[in-house]
Protein backbone atom coordinates (compact mmCIF):
# COMPACT_ATOMS: atom_id res chain seq x y z
CA UNK A 1 0.00 0.00 0.00
CA UNK A 2 1.12 3.53 -0.83
CA UNK A 3 -0.10 6.61 0.98
CA UNK A 4 -0.25 10.28 0.02
CA UNK A 5 -1.18 13.08 2.40
CA UNK A 6 -3.07 16.07 1.07
CA UNK A 7 -2.62 19.04 3.39
CA UNK A 8 -4.79 22.11 2.98
CA UNK A 9 -4.91 25.16 5.27
CA UNK A 10 -8.11 24.00 6.98
CA UNK A 11 -8.16 20.28 6.26
CA UNK A 12 -5.90 17.31 5.63
CA UNK A 13 -6.52 13.73 4.62
CA UNK A 14 -4.78 10.58 3.49
CA UNK A 15 -5.08 8.86 0.12
CA UNK A 16 -4.36 5.14 0.46
CA UNK A 17 -3.62 3.14 -2.71
CA UNK A 18 -3.33 -0.65 -2.84
CA UNK A 19 -4.91 -3.96 -3.74
CA UNK A 20 -7.66 -5.33 -1.44
CA UNK A 21 -7.51 -2.42 1.00
CA UNK A 22 -11.29 -2.62 1.30
CA UNK A 23 -10.52 -5.72 3.35
CA UNK A 24 -8.59 -3.57 5.82
CA UNK A 25 -11.38 -1.87 7.82
CA UNK A 26 -8.80 -0.58 10.28
CA UNK A 27 -7.99 2.17 7.76
CA UNK A 28 -11.42 3.62 8.42
CA UNK A 29 -11.33 3.21 12.21
CA UNK A 30 -10.57 6.84 13.01
CA UNK A 31 -13.16 8.09 10.51
CA UNK A 32 -16.21 6.19 11.73
CA UNK A 33 -19.20 8.02 13.18
CA UNK A 34 -22.30 6.80 14.98
CA UNK A 35 -24.39 7.47 11.86
CA UNK A 36 -23.23 6.48 8.38
CA UNK A 37 -24.93 6.29 4.98
CA UNK A 38 -23.24 4.31 2.19
CA UNK A 39 -24.11 5.59 -1.31
CA UNK A 40 -23.52 3.31 -4.30
CA UNK A 41 -25.17 2.32 -7.58
CA UNK A 42 -27.06 -0.63 -9.01
CA UNK A 43 -24.00 -2.08 -10.74
CA UNK A 44 -21.68 -1.96 -7.74
CA UNK A 45 -24.13 -2.86 -4.98
CA UNK A 46 -24.08 -6.62 -5.75
CA UNK A 47 -20.28 -6.57 -5.87
CA UNK A 48 -19.19 -4.55 -2.86
CA UNK A 49 -22.04 -3.18 -0.77
CA UNK A 50 -22.56 -6.20 1.52
CA UNK A 51 -18.86 -6.39 2.35
CA UNK A 52 -18.62 -2.71 3.24
CA UNK A 53 -21.80 -2.85 5.31
CA UNK A 54 -20.61 -5.94 7.22
CA UNK A 55 -17.32 -4.23 8.03
CA UNK A 56 -19.05 -1.08 9.29
CA UNK A 57 -22.00 -2.67 11.12
CA UNK A 58 -20.18 -3.73 14.33
CA UNK A 59 -18.85 -0.19 14.87
CA UNK A 60 -21.70 1.99 13.56
CA UNK A 61 -24.98 2.00 15.55
CA UNK A 62 -27.01 3.68 12.80
CA UNK A 63 -26.00 2.38 9.37
CA UNK A 64 -27.95 2.60 6.12
CA UNK A 65 -27.40 2.55 2.39
CA UNK A 66 -28.94 4.01 -0.74
CA UNK A 67 -28.53 2.51 -4.21
CA UNK A 68 -28.76 4.93 -7.13
CA UNK A 69 -29.15 4.19 -10.84
CA UNK A 70 -25.85 3.81 -12.70
CA UNK A 71 -24.66 6.25 -15.33
CA UNK A 72 -23.68 9.84 -16.09
CA UNK A 73 -27.22 10.63 -17.23
CA UNK A 74 -28.35 10.14 -13.62
CA UNK A 75 -25.96 12.76 -12.24
CA UNK A 76 -28.85 15.17 -11.69
CA UNK A 77 -30.54 17.13 -8.94
CA UNK A 78 -33.51 14.74 -9.08
CA UNK A 79 -31.35 11.67 -8.39
CA UNK A 80 -29.28 13.60 -5.83
CA UNK A 81 -32.51 14.10 -3.92
CA UNK A 82 -32.65 10.35 -3.27
CA UNK A 83 -29.61 10.76 -1.01
CA UNK A 84 -31.30 13.56 0.94
CA UNK A 85 -34.48 11.47 1.21
CA UNK A 86 -32.53 8.55 2.67
CA UNK A 87 -30.79 10.83 5.18
CA UNK A 88 -34.07 12.36 6.29
CA UNK A 89 -35.98 9.06 6.41
CA UNK A 90 -33.34 7.69 8.80
CA UNK A 91 -33.23 10.92 10.83
CA UNK A 92 -29.51 11.37 10.32
CA UNK A 93 -28.04 14.28 12.26
CA UNK A 94 -25.28 16.75 11.49
CA UNK A 95 -22.83 14.24 13.00
CA UNK A 96 -23.36 11.68 10.24
CA UNK A 97 -20.81 10.60 7.64
CA UNK A 98 -21.56 9.69 4.03
CA UNK A 99 -19.55 7.03 2.18
CA UNK A 100 -19.19 7.28 -1.61
CA UNK A 101 -18.73 3.74 -2.94
CA UNK A 102 -18.45 3.98 -6.70
CA UNK A 103 -17.08 5.92 -9.64
CA UNK A 104 -17.02 9.61 -10.38
CA UNK A 105 -20.79 10.04 -10.55
CA UNK A 106 -21.31 8.53 -7.11
CA UNK A 107 -18.36 10.43 -5.65
CA UNK A 108 -19.48 13.78 -7.06
CA UNK A 109 -23.09 13.39 -5.92
CA UNK A 110 -22.23 12.02 -2.48
CA UNK A 111 -19.77 14.84 -1.92
CA UNK A 112 -22.32 17.43 -3.00
CA UNK A 113 -24.91 15.88 -0.68
CA UNK A 114 -22.38 16.01 2.17
CA UNK A 115 -21.66 19.67 1.42
CA UNK A 116 -25.37 20.47 1.47
CA UNK A 117 -27.06 18.27 4.10
CA UNK A 118 -27.63 20.34 7.23
CA UNK A 119 -25.09 22.76 5.69
CA UNK A 120 -22.28 20.27 5.75
CA UNK A 121 -21.42 16.78 7.05
CA UNK A 122 -18.39 14.54 6.59
CA UNK A 123 -17.86 12.07 3.76
CA UNK A 124 -15.46 9.34 2.68
CA UNK A 125 -14.37 8.47 -0.86
CA UNK A 126 -14.03 4.83 -1.96
CA UNK A 127 -13.56 5.17 -5.75
CA UNK A 128 -14.01 2.02 -7.82
CA UNK A 129 -13.15 3.16 -11.37
CA UNK A 130 -9.74 4.15 -12.71
CA UNK A 131 -10.99 7.59 -13.67
CA UNK A 132 -12.38 8.30 -10.20
CA UNK A 133 -9.27 6.88 -8.54
CA UNK A 134 -6.91 9.22 -10.39
CA UNK A 135 -9.14 12.26 -10.66
CA UNK A 136 -12.55 12.92 -9.16
CA UNK A 137 -12.02 11.32 -5.73
CA UNK A 138 -9.10 13.66 -4.96
CA UNK A 139 -9.40 17.40 -4.54
CA UNK A 140 -12.92 18.03 -3.31
CA UNK A 141 -14.83 18.98 -6.46
CA UNK A 142 -18.44 17.80 -6.21
CA UNK A 143 -21.61 18.47 -8.14
CA UNK A 144 -24.22 17.47 -10.68
CA UNK A 145 -24.90 18.12 -14.36
CA UNK A 146 -27.52 20.34 -15.97
CA UNK A 147 -28.89 19.87 -19.50
CA UNK A 148 -27.21 23.15 -20.44
CA UNK A 149 -23.81 22.42 -18.91
CA UNK A 150 -21.73 19.77 -17.16
CA UNK A 151 -20.80 20.17 -13.48
CA UNK A 152 -22.22 23.69 -13.35
CA UNK A 153 -23.98 23.06 -10.01
CA UNK A 154 -21.82 21.96 -7.10
CA UNK A 155 -19.50 22.80 -4.23
CA UNK A 156 -15.96 22.25 -3.02
CA UNK A 157 -16.07 19.60 -0.29
CA UNK A 158 -12.97 17.68 0.78
CA UNK A 159 -13.34 14.06 1.95
CA UNK A 160 -12.05 12.72 5.27
CA UNK A 161 -10.09 9.92 3.59
CA UNK A 162 -9.74 8.33 0.14
CA UNK A 163 -9.42 4.54 -0.12
CA UNK A 164 -8.27 3.45 -3.59
CA UNK A 165 -8.60 -0.32 -3.83
CA UNK A 166 -7.07 -1.32 -7.16
CA UNK A 167 -8.69 -4.76 -6.87
CA UNK A 168 -12.02 -3.12 -7.79
CA UNK A 169 -10.62 -2.48 -11.26
CA UNK A 170 -10.87 -6.22 -12.01
CA UNK A 171 -14.63 -5.79 -12.57
CA UNK A 172 -14.25 -2.62 -14.67
CA UNK A 173 -15.13 -2.99 -18.38
CA UNK A 174 -12.27 -2.36 -20.83
CA UNK A 175 -13.99 0.72 -22.21
CA UNK A 176 -14.18 2.38 -18.80
CA UNK A 177 -10.63 1.38 -17.92
CA UNK A 178 -9.38 3.00 -21.13
CA UNK A 179 -11.40 6.12 -20.35
CA UNK A 180 -9.54 6.37 -17.05
CA UNK A 181 -6.21 6.14 -18.85
CA UNK A 182 -7.06 9.37 -20.66
CA UNK A 183 -7.01 11.21 -17.34
CA UNK A 184 -3.75 9.49 -16.39
CA UNK A 185 -2.18 10.67 -19.64
CA UNK A 186 -3.36 14.19 -18.88
CA UNK A 187 -1.11 14.43 -15.82
CA UNK A 188 2.02 13.77 -17.85
CA UNK A 189 1.03 16.38 -20.42
CA UNK A 190 0.26 19.14 -17.94
CA UNK A 191 2.85 18.72 -15.21
CA UNK A 192 5.40 15.91 -15.62
CA UNK A 193 7.19 15.20 -18.90
CA UNK A 194 9.04 12.27 -17.32
CA UNK A 195 5.73 10.68 -16.36
CA UNK A 196 4.50 11.07 -19.94
CA UNK A 197 7.58 9.26 -21.20
CA UNK A 198 7.07 6.57 -18.52
CA UNK A 199 3.50 6.12 -19.71
CA UNK A 200 4.65 5.67 -23.30
CA UNK A 201 7.04 2.94 -22.14
CA UNK A 202 4.45 1.22 -19.93
CA UNK A 203 1.27 1.75 -21.97
CA UNK A 204 0.93 -1.90 -22.98
CA UNK A 205 1.40 -3.03 -19.37
CA UNK A 206 -1.30 -0.58 -18.30
CA UNK A 207 -3.68 -1.82 -20.99
CA UNK A 208 -2.99 -5.36 -19.76
CA UNK A 209 -3.78 -4.12 -16.20
CA UNK A 210 -0.46 -5.22 -14.73
CA UNK A 211 -1.05 -4.66 -11.01
CA UNK A 212 2.21 -2.94 -10.05
CA UNK A 213 2.18 -0.75 -13.17
CA UNK A 214 -1.42 0.33 -12.55
CA UNK A 215 -0.68 1.14 -8.90
CA UNK A 216 2.33 3.23 -9.91
CA UNK A 217 0.29 5.14 -12.50
CA UNK A 218 -2.45 5.85 -9.95
CA UNK A 219 0.05 6.94 -7.31
CA UNK A 220 1.87 9.34 -9.64
CA UNK A 221 -1.41 10.74 -10.97
CA UNK A 222 -2.75 11.37 -7.46
CA UNK A 223 0.58 12.88 -6.42
CA UNK A 224 0.44 15.41 -9.25
CA UNK A 225 -3.18 16.27 -8.55
CA UNK A 226 -2.58 16.60 -4.81
CA UNK A 227 0.35 18.97 -5.40
CA UNK A 228 -1.79 21.19 -7.65
CA UNK A 229 -4.78 21.15 -5.28
CA UNK A 230 -2.61 22.04 -2.28
CA UNK A 231 -1.42 25.08 -4.20
CA UNK A 232 -4.91 26.17 -5.32
CA UNK A 233 -7.78 24.39 -3.57
CA UNK A 234 -10.73 26.29 -5.08
CA UNK A 235 -9.39 26.79 -8.61
CA UNK A 236 -8.57 30.47 -8.43
CA UNK A 237 -5.49 29.96 -10.57
CA UNK A 238 -3.19 27.02 -11.29
CA UNK A 239 -5.70 24.27 -10.49
CA UNK A 240 -7.44 25.00 -13.78
CA UNK A 241 -4.60 23.23 -15.62
CA UNK A 242 -6.17 19.97 -14.43
CA UNK A 243 -8.87 20.70 -17.00
CA UNK A 244 -6.70 20.12 -20.07
CA UNK A 245 -9.09 19.00 -22.80
CA UNK A 246 -12.12 19.39 -20.56
CA UNK A 247 -13.54 22.51 -22.24
CA UNK A 248 -13.74 20.64 -25.54
CA UNK A 249 -14.69 17.43 -23.72
CA UNK A 250 -17.53 18.90 -21.70
CA UNK A 251 -18.96 20.39 -24.89
CA UNK A 252 -18.88 16.90 -26.44
CA UNK A 253 -20.63 15.37 -23.42
CA UNK A 254 -23.34 18.02 -23.40
CA UNK A 255 -23.87 17.74 -27.16
CA UNK A 256 -24.14 13.95 -27.17
CA UNK A 257 -26.22 13.69 -24.02
CA UNK A 258 -24.54 12.65 -20.79
CA UNK A 259 -23.46 9.02 -20.88
CA UNK A 260 -23.31 8.48 -24.63
CA UNK A 261 -19.60 9.29 -24.51
CA UNK A 262 -17.81 8.42 -21.27
CA UNK A 263 -16.19 11.40 -19.57
CA UNK A 264 -12.71 10.02 -20.21
CA UNK A 265 -13.52 9.45 -23.89
CA UNK A 266 -14.61 13.06 -24.28
CA UNK A 267 -11.50 14.22 -22.42
CA UNK A 268 -9.33 12.08 -24.70
CA UNK A 269 -10.58 13.84 -27.83
CA UNK A 270 -10.55 17.22 -26.07
CA UNK A 271 -6.99 16.67 -24.87
CA UNK A 272 -5.86 15.83 -28.39
CA UNK A 273 -7.58 18.98 -29.68
CA UNK A 274 -5.86 21.10 -27.02
CA UNK A 275 -2.49 19.59 -27.92
CA UNK A 276 -3.13 20.21 -31.63
CA UNK A 277 -4.12 23.81 -30.93
CA UNK A 278 -0.95 24.27 -28.85
CA UNK A 279 1.06 22.99 -31.82
CA UNK A 280 -0.76 25.34 -34.21
CA UNK A 281 0.26 28.19 -31.91
CA UNK A 282 3.87 27.04 -32.06
CA UNK A 283 4.03 26.10 -28.37
CA UNK A 284 4.73 22.37 -28.81
CA UNK A 285 6.01 20.34 -31.75
CA UNK A 286 3.58 18.58 -34.07
CA UNK A 287 5.34 15.36 -33.09
CA UNK A 288 3.74 15.60 -29.63
CA UNK A 289 0.30 15.60 -31.23
CA UNK A 290 1.20 12.37 -33.01
CA UNK A 291 2.52 10.82 -29.78
CA UNK A 292 -0.70 11.64 -27.91
CA UNK A 293 -2.87 10.37 -30.75
CA UNK A 294 -0.90 7.12 -30.94
CA UNK A 295 -1.47 6.38 -27.25
CA UNK A 296 -5.19 7.17 -27.49
CA UNK A 297 -5.60 4.92 -30.52
CA UNK A 298 -3.78 2.05 -28.79
CA UNK A 299 -6.32 2.37 -25.97
CA UNK A 300 -9.19 2.45 -28.50
CA UNK A 301 -10.15 5.95 -27.39
CA UNK A 302 -11.84 8.37 -29.81
CA UNK A 303 -9.70 10.91 -31.66
CA UNK A 304 -12.42 12.74 -33.58
CA UNK A 305 -15.50 14.77 -32.69
CA UNK A 306 -18.90 13.10 -32.52
CA UNK A 307 -20.71 12.77 -35.81
CA UNK A 308 -22.74 15.84 -36.60
CA UNK A 309 -21.08 18.13 -34.05
CA UNK A 310 -20.28 21.42 -35.78
CA UNK A 311 -18.01 24.32 -35.01
CA UNK A 312 -21.05 26.34 -33.90
CA UNK A 313 -22.04 23.53 -31.51
CA UNK A 314 -18.60 23.66 -29.89
CA UNK A 315 -18.47 27.45 -29.63
CA UNK A 316 -21.99 27.73 -28.19
CA UNK A 317 -21.40 25.05 -25.55
CA UNK A 318 -17.87 26.18 -24.67
CA UNK A 319 -19.24 29.66 -23.94
CA UNK A 320 -20.82 28.16 -20.79
CA UNK A 321 -17.53 26.73 -19.52
CA UNK A 322 -16.58 27.60 -15.93
CA UNK A 323 -13.28 29.08 -17.14
CA UNK A 324 -15.07 31.79 -19.14
CA UNK A 325 -14.11 35.12 -17.56
CA UNK A 326 -15.94 38.38 -18.37
CA UNK A 327 -17.37 36.72 -21.45
CA UNK A 328 -13.94 35.63 -22.70
CA UNK A 329 -13.20 31.97 -23.32
CA UNK A 330 -10.05 30.66 -21.63
CA UNK A 331 -8.47 27.35 -22.57
CA UNK A 332 -5.90 25.08 -20.97
CA UNK A 333 -3.08 24.71 -23.50
CA UNK A 334 0.48 23.41 -23.43
CA UNK A 335 3.54 25.64 -23.42
CA UNK A 336 5.69 22.51 -23.50
CA UNK A 337 5.36 18.85 -22.66
CA UNK A 338 4.78 18.82 -18.90
CA UNK A 339 3.83 22.49 -18.69
CA UNK A 340 0.22 23.70 -19.08
CA UNK A 341 -1.15 27.23 -18.98
CA UNK A 342 -4.62 28.78 -18.83
CA UNK A 343 -4.95 31.49 -21.44
CA UNK A 344 -7.40 33.58 -23.43
CA UNK A 345 -4.64 34.80 -25.72
CA UNK A 346 -5.18 32.90 -28.95
CA UNK A 347 -6.61 33.86 -32.34
CA UNK A 348 -10.20 32.75 -32.78
CA UNK A 349 -9.22 31.42 -36.20
CA UNK A 350 -6.79 28.96 -34.58
CA UNK A 351 -9.57 27.63 -32.39
CA UNK A 352 -11.87 27.31 -35.40
CA UNK A 353 -9.20 25.51 -37.44
CA UNK A 354 -8.61 23.05 -34.59
CA UNK A 355 -12.30 22.26 -34.22
CA UNK A 356 -12.69 21.82 -37.97
CA UNK A 357 -9.65 19.51 -38.11
CA UNK A 358 -11.27 17.00 -35.78
CA UNK A 359 -14.75 16.96 -37.26
CA UNK A 360 -15.91 13.47 -38.27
Amino acid sequence: MKTLNLQLPSHQYAIHIGADILRQPALLASHLSTEMLVVTNETLAPLYLDGVMKDLAPEVPKLASVVLPDGEKYKTLDVLNQIFTALLEHNFSRKCTLVALGGGVIGDMTGFAAASYQRGVKFIQIPTTLLSQVDSSVGGKTGVNHPLGKNMIGAFKQPEIVLIDTATLSTLPDREFAAGLAEVLKYGLIADADFFVWLEAHWDALLARDESTVQEAIFRSCQIKADVVMEDETEQGRRAILNLGHTFGHAIETFTGYGSWLHGEAVATGMLMATKMSARLGKVPEALVRRVEALLLRAHLPVQSPAGMTRDDYIGLMARDKKVDAGQLRLVLLNALGHAIVTAEFPAETLYQTIDHYQS
